[in-house]
């Protein structure tokens, strides 16, 4: 309590002008700190080869310096010593961060998955056997932020993403479409040719490809022969409507067979 009592006394009884003057210099030079290292940061998180472009870090780094300069004012501005202040609150401390039980946590899971590259800005995860999924645009000190299929963006705390069952899927742009062949083995082949033609005409009006459509097949079963058509886009937000002109496309080649028996 005396040394709080005197930090009060040493506040009351201040050269204003002075402090003022040195409370904006010090602020000033933190200032300066914090954004010549959050650019520093920015471009070896850029270059990907130590840690992920994930925000966490330079939110933690930029907290970290405006901490020490705030200390550093309080010290040599107004003589507070910051550490007895943080002894004498020790109680309060501990009902501060209970209060703050939440965002500590997430703060955590956030550097856990950040720092072991489980999540990383572009992956795409699904959580759970049916949870959330779509594309991680950032992890943040709080929450991570996915982009999900439907256009629009899902908030997930960090802890719930460090404590749940986490699936990394294919990049979206590499769509694979299973088939089934009908016809009969003599003319598979001329129909996997037809459905790479019809996919590739389909493709050309929707996106720009990265790799053209070709069709594996994997299996002989009773229902005819099953395989994957598979291309990738340049442009994963065309995903959708290219999957459904695809597939309109290679539908009679699809059904052939089906549409014989109907006839005959």
């Amino acid at each position: 309590m005396d040394s709080l009592y005197n930090n009060f006394d040493k506040f009351i009884h201040t050269d204003w002008i002075t402090t003022a003057l040195g409370i904006v210099v010090i602020l000033a030079i933190t200032a300066l700190v914090s954004r010549i290292c959050v650019i520093l940061l920015r471009r070896i998180l850029k270059r990907g080869s130590l840690l992920p472009q994930s925000s966490i870090f330079v939110n933690v780094i930029r907290v970290c310096i405006w901490l020490i300069g705030i200390s550093f004012m309080l010290s040599v501005c107004f003589n507070i010593n910051v550490s007895a202040i943080i002894t004498a609150l020790g109680v309060g401390g501990i009902a501060i961060s209970l209060g703050f039980q939440d965002t500590i946590s997430n703060l955590i899971g956030g550097l856990q998955v950040s720092l072991s590259r489980i999540v990383e800005p572009g992956d795409n995860i699904q959580l759970g056997a049916n949870g959330v999924n779509g594309i991680v645009r950032d992890v943040t000190w709080r929450h991570t932020t996915i982009d999900n299929p439907d256009g629009t963006t899902v908030i997930i705390p960090n802890s719930i993403i460090n404590t749940t069952a986490l699936l990394k899927l294919t990049d979206p742009e590499n769509v694979s479409i299973p088939i089934v062949a009908t016809n009969n083995e003599q003319r598979l082949t001329t129909v996997a040719h037809r459905i790479e033609d019809a996919a590739q005409k389909a493709l050309t009006r929707v996106s720009k490809l990265r790799k053209d459509p070709s069709v594996a097949f994997t299996e002989v079963t009773a229902d005819g022969f099953k395989g994957t058509l598979s291309f990738t886009l340049t442009d994963a937000s065309k995903v959708k409507p290219a999957r459904d002109s695809v597939i309109r496309a290679i539908a009679p080649y699809v059904h052939a067979r089906a549409e014989e028996e109907t006839s005959s």
